[in-house]
């Protein structure tokens, strides 16, 4: 798939009612005679602008343009080297883009600008495919340590529950699921448990924009039905962009899906549209 033929998907766009991002969005939005595309970045919680990161030569991402509305469930899918670690290091500071940069509520915020700390604390949340739960602990402990809002050691380790964030644990018991485990130590629970507190730890800290990265793999099948409608719920109070390969389970959550190729943006649209794009069909899904 040669790069000249990217682009030809945002062809027209400016005439349909949600088209994808192209890649001129940034110089639009610069001319006071498009009002379309200055609306839309207004109104997004998160943007990439022609995002490029390089390594050794090789470009891991290249002029990645992507705009994710505040409330939306996003599935990113494409093969292996497409881009999308890559994507979410950039986001949380991980990586620094060669070209480009990051904004989030519109463009109040310039994510590219910051350091990794201070981009979780503006409300980025993410959480890496294996659990990184502190298994010696409990499900409670683990929500605990994750909703102090000091994230110096020792006054998190002392510092006392405000009434607020027990109200915030609860609910985010009650949203993973988790209740009758509050007490049970995190290395005592199944896999699916496991992820399923992790995205509780997330939920404590209040996050605009949750990124995820193939949350079901190696669940069983009642795990990862519970996982489907935990992330349908969560929806709507943050942003959820989801990274996976299970395209059954894509289906299951998707509602916009962003297919990455060789970090470009190579097709955007319902589950349906992409699976039916010969162009996805040919560099990812298969006939």
């Amino acid at each position: 798939m040669s790069d000249a033929q990217t682009p030809k998907a945002d062809n027209g766009s400016k005439t349909k009612s949600e088209p994808p991002v192209e890649k001129g969005l940034a110089q639009r939005v610069g001319s006071a005679t498009d009002t379309g595309a200055h609306r839309r970045v207004q109104k997004s919680i998160l943007w990439l602008d022609n995002v490029t990161v390089s390594f050794d030569g090789f470009k891991a991402l290249d002029d990645l343009t992507l705009l994710l509305e505040p409330g939306e469930l996003r599935c990113i899918i494409g093969p292996n080297g497409a881009g999308k670690t890559t994507m979410m290091d950039v986001i949380t500071g991980k990586t620094r883009p060669d070209v480009g940069a990051v904004y989030m509520d519109g463009r109040a915020i310039e994510l590219t600008k910051m350091r990794e700390s201070e981009i979780a604390t503006a409300g980025v949340g993410r959480k890496f495919q294996r659990p990184t739960v502190f298994e010696q602990l409990t499900v409670f402990q683990n929500l605990e340590l994750a909703c102090r809002a000091s994230k110096r050691v020792f006054p998190t380790l002392f510092a006392r529950l405000r009434t607020g964030q027990k109200e915030q644990i609860a609910r985010a018991l009650e949203t993973i699921r988790l209740e009758d485990e509050y007490g049970t130590r995190a290395g005592l629970l199944s896999h699916g448990q496991k992820q399923w507190l992790e995205i509780g730890m997330l939920l404590v800290q209040d996050p605009k924009v949750m990124l995820i990265d193939e949350p079901v793999a190696g669940m069983t099948p009642d795990e990862v039905e519970r996982t489907a409608e935990l992330l349908n719920n969560l929806a709507g109070e943050a942003t959820v962009v989801v990274v996976e390969h299970d395209m059954e389970f894509v289906r299951r959550i998707a509602r916009t899906v962003t297919v990455l190729h060789e970090g470009r943006r190579l097709a955007e649209g319902t589950m349906d549209e992409v699976q039916n794009n010969p162009e996805v069909i040919e560099v990812y899904l298969g006939s």
